[in-house]
């Protein structure tokens, strides 16, 4: 890829997140199920949707799933969560109540970040001394 942009680095961190929520869950070890395994017949399977499972990720997609969630180390750990909860699609309200932040402070963080990536990406030196609309009006 030549030059990465905010929107290319939002992309492949929306793929990690659908890629990590594909991943089957741990559950807790050491638990059984008392209950016996109730077999269906025809009747009772009459009108129910089939079930269907998504398929599992690629083992590309899972590289570079796991690639795009090492970028979030060169964030603040505030920032870093706000972009991740963005990329697994969570809304604007939790993440605002969850920082203590306003929708305006949220966004403009969320941006910055991206912007930060994509300078690290493309090989650049975040400065310093910088200032946050600096660093974004430059990026796009």
């Amino acid at each position: 890829m030549a030059e990465w942009t905010r929107a290319d680095v939002e992309a492949r961190l929306e793929s990690a997140a659908r890629v990590m929520r594909s991943q089957p869950g741990d559950g807790p070890r050491g638990t059984f199920n008392a209950w016996p395994t109730y077999l269906h017949d025809f009747a009772d399977k009459v009108g129910q949707k089939p079930e269907t499972r998504r398929p599992t990720p690629s083992p590309r997609a899972i590289s570079e799933a796991e690639d795009a969630m090492l970028w979030l180390r060169w964030l603040e750990v505030d920032d870093a969560r706000i972009v991740w909860a963005r990329a697994d699609r969570t809304a604007w309200k939790p993440i605002c109540w969850q920082h203590g932040i306003s929708r305006a402070t949220a966004h403009r963080r969320w941006e910055y970040a991206l912007s930060v990536i994509v300078w690290r990406l493309n090989g650049r030196r975040v400065p310093a001394k910088r200032s946050m609309r600096y660093v974004i009006d430059r990026t796009s």
